[in-house]
C-alpha cells in the first residue's frame, strides 16, 4: 500500500452484480499536511477487450448492444463496440477468446496483448486488458449475437476501419475502448 495513505475504512453500501463501497482514508498531501478524503469505488471485476480485423480487407468487426449508463447521461443506449467482458476468473487472453465467440460467433486468430489499462481509475477497479486479433470468411463458427441468459442481444457489424473512425468523428461511436482500439488499428494497419 502506498506509504502516503493511512487509516483506511472501507464500508460495503451494495453487493450485488459488482460491489459498491465506500473508503474513508487519510492522505498526506505533498506539503505533509494529512486530508481525510471519502471515495465511492465500484468493483465488478477485470475485463478484457479485443478488436478482430481483417488486415486483407481493412475491415473490422463491431458489435451493438444496449448499454443502459449512456442513457442516464442523456445519451443513446445502444453503443458500438469492439468486444469485450468480464474476466470470470479466465486469464484475459483465455477471457476474449470466449467473449469473441459468444458475442460475434468468429475465432479470432494471431491474437496479441497489447496493453492494460484502467478506463476510470477515480470510481472504478476495473482493469482492461486490450488485445487485437485477426479474422477472415473462415473465422466464422456460429451466429454470435451473446447469451440471453445474461441480457445478451448483440449485433454484430462489419464495416470498413475508415468507416468505423468516421463513425468515431460523427460522435456515433463513443465507447473509450473502442476509440482506442480503433486508433490503433489505423496506425498499425494504415491504407
Amino acid at each position: 500500500m502506498d506509504a502516503r495513505i493511512r487509516n483506511i475504512v472501507t464500508q460495503t453500501l451494495v453487493k450485488a452484480w459488482g460491489t459498491l463501497s465506500r473508503a474513508t482514508f487519510d492522505y498526506r498531501r505533498n506539503d505533509g499536511t494529512w486530508q481525510t478524503l471519502h471515495r465511492e469505488v465500484y468493483d465488478h471485476g477485470n475485463a478484457a477487450c479485443i478488436l478482430m480485423i481483417n488486415p486483407q480487407t481493412r475491415k473490422v468487426l463491431l458489435t451493438r448492444q444496449f448499454r443502459y449508463p449512456p442513457t442516464l447521461n442523456g445519451d443513446h443506449g445502444w453503443l458500438i463496440e469492439c468486444c469485450a467482458g468480464l474476466l470470470d476468473d479466465d486469464e484475459p487472453l483465455a477471457a476474449i477468446m470466449r467473449e469473441a465467440m459468444e458475442e460475434t460467433g468468429y475465432r479470432p486468430h494471431g491474437v496479441t496483448h497489447l496493453y492494460d489499462a484502467y478506463m476510470s481509475p477515480g470510481s472504478l477497479t476495473e482493469k482492461l486488458s486490450f488485445f487485437i486479433g485477426l479474422y477472415d470468411d473462415n473465422s466464422r463458427q456460429n451466429a454470435g449475437g451473446g447469451l440471453p441468459e445474461e441480457g445478451e442481444e448483440i449485433e454484430v457489424l462489419e464495416m470498413d476501419l475508415s468507416t468505423a473512425l468516421d463513425l468515431i468523428a460523427s460522435g456515433k461511436i463513443i465507447d473509450a475502448k473502442t476509440i482506442a482500439l480503433l486508433h490503433w488499428a489505423a496506425w498499425n494497419y494504415p491504407a
